[in-house]
């Protein structure tokens, strides 16, 4: 079957980036592979071909309109799931060295089968609970930039990722259009955590009606020790 990557071209053109004839490849390799094990295994329930490429490639890629991709950085994918935002992020943009995280091992496993199929380099995962991760030092306040698609909400998910950011790094939360509850409860948590609320950033996908949102959160100063608290109490009991 022909799959026509037009839109995505055009789309990723008009943020100036492009789509090299490797890079397409590397796109249709990761959606088949996708939908091949998501037959015995539940990844996504978006498995059209033009539905991931907009909710799911495009999608992981629009963190560009809002930060500088284009060099170097450590960037930790907290839950990342199928290997979204990551994947696609690592394919647009191969400086970043990347670490996708995730409490599920299996889903892991499948991503260390997509990086290989794909030639990532600089590029690992890791398994366990990112309470438990955050305690490592070579995690602990060590990346540039943590992002998440997680579905939590925004208290939940700073006392998960600002732990791993280093002062003057950034987390940047993929959220629905509308935040602005989240925003007013996660307030506190996040000055507790270390964090300062930089920017909301709401727009369009491209050619689409879904309204998304980027959160930006600086690290200020560093996290208390005390946090990320244990297993599963951030989620039950967010900071308020």
């Amino acid at each position: 079957m022909a799959y026509d990557f037009t839109k995505m071209r055009n789309i990723l053109s008009d943020w100036n980036l492009e789509l090299t004839a490797e890079k397409e490849q590397q796109f249709l390799t990761f959606y088949e592979m996708l939908v091949e094990k998501n037959k015995v295994m539940n990844l996504t329930a978006i498995t059209e071909f033009e539905d991931v490429v907009e909710k799911h490639f495009l999608d992981s890629i629009s963190l560009c309109q809002v930060m500088d991709l284009k060099k170097p950085l450590t960037l930790l994918d907290l839950g990342t799931g199928a290997g979204f935002p990551g994947i696609p992020l690592k394919i647009m943009f191969p400086e970043l060295k990347i670490t996708l995280a995730d409490s599920l091992n299996k889903r892991l496993l499948f991503l260390n089968e997509v990086m290989e199929a794909l030639n990532l380099k600089n590029i690992e995962t890791v398994h366990g609970r990112a309470e438990e991760l955050s305690k490592r030092k070579d995690y602990r306040e060590s990346f540039d930039l943590c992002v998440s698609r997680a579905v939590a909400n925004l208290s939940t998910l700073s006392e998960y990722c600002l732990p791993f950011i280093h002062i003057s790094g950034k987390f940047i939360s993929y959220k629905s259009g509308e935040v602005e509850d989240e925003l007013k409860d996660a307030k506190k948590a996040v000055f507790v955590l270390g964090g300062e609320i930089e920017d909301v950033i709401h727009f369009t996908l491209p050619d689409s009606d879904i309204k998304r949102s980027f959160v930006v959160i600086n690290k200020v100063h560093a996290t208390p020790k005390a946090y990320p608290r244990k297993a599963g109490t951030p989620s039950k009991s967010p900071l308020k």
